[in-house]
């Protein structure tokens, strides 16, 4: 490992670019490990012990997870070197607080980002994300309301969304909070819409589905990625994804002739009212079939998405209790999620399916 000293003009912080690569991940620290290795900044907290003495708690990152720890030492010093979504240098040990590993950290030294891999940092969808922009506009084809089919290709193949859209996570934390996150969140709710949709009567397959796949749309401004962290925009703070997908959905239809009143204002209300509850962020509850299942099917997918984040990260097959889980309020019987192999080629020299394995 060689390491070289260069200064940052505008801070006077002194980087430590190092010549190293990336050897241990957050998921591999256990309990008693020493380590010396480069993560990226998610959070870092400056607060006070009750004598008045500042500490900082400190959240690295890595494309397996996360960790966090606390600094009692030359906190306020340190507080200005790490930077949210940049690089630094860990020198420490794990040990284990509340059954639960935590970082004690001796050392941190900020590092140029240009000095490390940003792939082994930033955590990315399991799914191949060109297939799963495919099957999307395998559905697109599907709808078939003319009005919503006019909709979905603006914002899916006409405008600047779609790119972001392919690369934008789904969220800042609990479920599909990593690259292709949203497109795959939304790919898997318009699958189970369509679904449900055949199953119910009555039900308007292409609103829902249309639902489906725009009910996070202002996620793509309500967070943005600095260096390798998911932010909020102030933007995002101050008006939340809910209202500003409904702004946006509402100036994608003024650009199309004729579009129906009727029909915008029941998908402004699908995502208005996605997250169920007023208690839960949304401004209005369910109201309609449609809403309803999209309603459920969101809250179900985000949580099999946390599920199988637990799973992957089990290292045993059988089943076994997991730690008690916050989000979800509950310990977890599970077992390690085995990796699905990819078909072996066809004899006859037909295209196997491009279509990913269910994520259920």
């Amino acid at each position: 490992m060689i390491c070289a000293v260069e200064r940052r003009e505008e801070t006077g912080v002194n980087l430590v670019c190092c010549d190293m690569k990336k050897e241990q991940f957050v998921t591999e620290l256990q309990d008693g490990d020493r380590f010396d290795d480069l993560f990226l900044v998610k959070n870092v907290k400056l607060g006070e012990t009750r004598a008045g003495k500042p500490y900082l708690v400190l959240t690295v990152m890595d494309k397996s997870g996360d960790i966090s720890g606390p600094v009692w030492e030359n906190a306020e010093h340190l507080n200005s070197l790490c930077r949210v979504g940049e690089p630094v240098r860990v020198k420490g040990s794990v040990q284990l607080y509340r059954d639960a590993p935590q970082l004690k950290i001796d050392s941190v030294d900020p590092c140029p980002a240009d000095s490390v891999d940003i792939g082994d940092f930033l955590p990315a969808s399991p799914k191949c994300r060109q297939e799963m922009a495919q099957d999307l506009q395998d559905i697109l084809r599907q709808v078939a309301n003319p009005h919503l089919k006019k909709l979905l290709n603006y914002f899916f193949n006409k405008s600047h969304w779609w790119p972001l859209f392919q690369e934008a996570p789904a969220a800042k934390t609990i479920h599909h909070a990593y690259i292709g996150g949203l497109l795959e969140h939304s790919l898997s709710l318009a699958r189970v819409a369509g679904f449900l949709a055949d199953h119910y009567p009555g039900v308007d397959k292409s609103l829902l589905v249309a639902g489906a796949l725009l009910h996070d749309i202002g996620k793509l401004t309500e967070l943005e990625r600095i260096g390798g962290a998911i932010e909020y925009t102030s933007g995002g703070r101050l008006k939340g994804h809910l209202v500003i997908g409904c702004e946006m959905v509402a100036e994608a239809a003024r650009r199309i002739k004729d579009f129906p009143q009727e029909l915008l204002d029941q998908l402004q209300h699908l995502i208005l009212s996605h997250h169920g509850r007023l208690e839960f962020g949304s401004p209005t509850v369910p109201m309609t079939v449609e809403a309803f299942i999209l309603s459920l099917t969101d809250d179900l997918d985000a949580k099999m998405n946390q599920i199988e984040q637990l799973r992957r990260k089990l290292k045993s097959e059988e089943l076994s209790w997991t730690e008690y889980q916050r989000v979800l309020e509950r310990y977890l019987y599970l077992g390690g999620l085995r990796e699905q192999q990819a078909p072996s080629a066809p004899e006859d020299d037909t295209v196997p399916s491009r279509r990913q394995p269910s994520l259920f």
